[in-house]
């Protein structure tokens, strides 16, 4: 997994809709979708992610699904992202099947180092910076923790939490594959330039990282 990560938040999206954000990221380079409702009924909820999904399609970018496992397989998406209070792993991924994309966040070392025994398909380090965005999470990793978790993981790492243009390329830089973004775009007056100049500055730190 590599490239720019949205995160949606129907509420930072003002008057724009979310699907039109969706729409915007992707062509402005996004490559993962992340649909995160914590108000939606699960029927509203399902409903919105086959609705996603469908649009998707044409772009082969996967849908992956913020939690909720039963809203993930109802609607056929493409992944889950699972965090520490949620359906364990292995329960996960013997619903999901073998080939769905199973992301896990860690919030502490010992998450860290419990991940490595697990064969999922990216951890997301959480938070990177503090964000308003994620107010129940742990004390945030910063650029340091970033590069330590990067050291020994086997896992590619997508990091989320106060990302925007200014710090993308030192997170990357830092060991970030994906920066997963929530305000950075949906709060953007322009979502598709926003995620063109983060999806630009992704592209050029990993070509000079490797």
């Amino acid at each position: 997994m590599r490239g720019l990560y949205l995160v949606t938040d129907r509420e930072l999206c003002g008057n724009k809709s979310l699907t039109d954000v969706v729409i915007q990221a992707v062509n402005g380079g996004a490559r993962y979708v992340q649909l995160r409702e914590k108000n939606l009924s699960t029927r509203d909820f399902v409903a919105e992610a086959r609705a996603i999904k469908k649009l998707l399609k044409p772009f082969e970018v996967p849908l992956i699904i913020n939690d909720r496992v039963d809203v993930a397989l109802a609607a056929g998406a493409d992944g889950v992202h699972i965090g520490q209070e949620d359906m364990p792993y292995e329960t996960a991924r013997r619903l999901m099947g073998p080939k769905a994309i199973i992301g896990l966040s860690v919030e502490t070392w010992e998450d860290v180092e419990e991940s490595r025994k697990l064969d999922v398909s990216y951890i997301g380090v959480s938070p990177v910076f503090a964000t308003p965005t994620k107010t129940d999470t742990k004390k945030p990793w910063g650029l340091d923790g970033l590069e330590k978790i990067k050291s020994v993981s086997r896992h590619p790492l997508v990091a989320i939490g106060g990302i925007n243009e200014t710090n993308a390329a030192a997170v990357v830089q830092a060991g970030g594959d994906c920066l997963a973004v929530v305000s950075a775009i949906c709060a953007a007056e322009n979502p598709e330039a926003a995620a063109r100049k983060l999806s630009g500055i992704i592209e050029t730190v990993i070509r000079e990282r490797k």
